[in-house]
């Protein structure tokens, strides 16, 4: 968190040097909001979707709660605490409202609104070595499970530098052709973010080929597909977000995309809800069990395997 306050920080600065020599903005600030440099967004914030995506956001972190405790699922808790900053960023935008001149709210919302996806990913991460791992097909994904989250952090974190960087320059740019070089730099960290989220999906792709080919009983098993139709979904809705923060930037800070409250909330926070939502109706804890739990389900039906616990190999032999 530290991180992106440091990276908001230079944003506010770079506007700042940005403005110095403009003329007086308008002395009201709901006048013309487009045309007041001002306020960062260039709009007011309307209030009554502001409630509505605060308020179903807020539900699905309540919803996720119950769940991981009734589940036990405390792996999935990056995703739960990334519902509740997720919300509070949203809710921030009631004070943008009545103060869209406030760049300290302006920050505070921006700081919650792009950090909580980082949350809602890693929880992504998590949960495919789970599920490898309850398949007992470890082996058939590129990066061991207990890799993954290591692999993909790390990998968050140098494309952050690169934003970072970008930022910089443009905080300490003095002429028009080093700000573009800054900006140019936080779109190529931008990308590479979205690089690595799709290299993760590709890895993701690479598992289910390869578990359809190497263990089909596992594969043909019923009840699990759920689960995966769900990660699917999930996936989906990052990805569009991921996709519009990138065409977003390279439109620059007050480009179309970035000054129209609609696209904010049909491709960030529609398919972030779709993405943690989809998880409420079909929670990883339903079908991923502990593997106490899922030994004592195993004895009780008498069989030696269950429909998603199959005591077999991932290559279809009993072991």
């Amino acid at each position: 968190m530290s991180r992106l306050i440091v990276l908001v920080a230079v944003f506010a600065l770079a506007s700042a040097q940005r403005h110095a020599g403009l003329p007086p903005p308008p002395a009201d600030p709901f006048a013309d909001p487009r045309n007041d440099y001002l306020n960062p967004l260039r709009y007011i914030a309307n209030n009554t979707l502001t409630a509505i995506s605060v308020a179903l956001v807020l539900a699905v972190g309540l919803a996720q709660t119950f769940l991981v405790i009734r589940y036990k699922t405390r792996w999935m808790l990056a995703m739960v605490i990334g519902c509740y900053t997720f919300a509070l960023g949203l809710a921030l935008r009631f004070g943008l409202h009545s103060q869209p001149r406030s760049h300290g709210l302006y920050i505070a919302e921006y700081l919650f609104v792009v950090l909580s996806p980082c949350a809602f990913i890693a929880a992504e991460y998590v949960l495919l070595g789970r599920l490898a791992h309850f398949l007992r097909a470890d082996e058939l994904l590129l990066i061991r499970p207990q890799r993954i989250t290591k692999v993909f952090v790390l990998s968050d974190l140098s494309t952050f530098l690169v934003q970072a960087t970008g930022g910089a320059i443009s905080a300490s740019a003095n002429s028009v052709k080093s700000n573009k070089v800054g900006s140019r730099v936080f779109l190529v960290g931008l990308i590479l973010q979205l690089i690595s989220f799709v290299v993760f999906v590709c890895v993701f792709a690479n598992f289910l080929a390869r578990l359809r080919t190497h263990a089909p009983t596992t594969w043909n098993a019923k009840g699990w597909k759920v689960l995966l139709g769900a990660m699917m979904i999930s996936f989906t809705g990052i990805l569009v977000r991921s996709v519009y923060r990138v065409i977003e930037l390279s439109q620059g800070y007050a480009g179309h995309l970035a000054t129209t409250e609609s696209y904010f909330y049909a491709l960030d926070t529609l398919p972030l809800f779709v993405a943690i939502s989809v998880f409420v109706v079909f929670w990883p804890g339903r079908w991923i069990v502990s593997p106490e739990a899922r030994l004592l389900e195993e004895k009780e039906s008498g069989s030696g395997s269950v429909e998603m616990g199959s005591r077999e190999g991932v290559d279809g032999r009993t072991q």
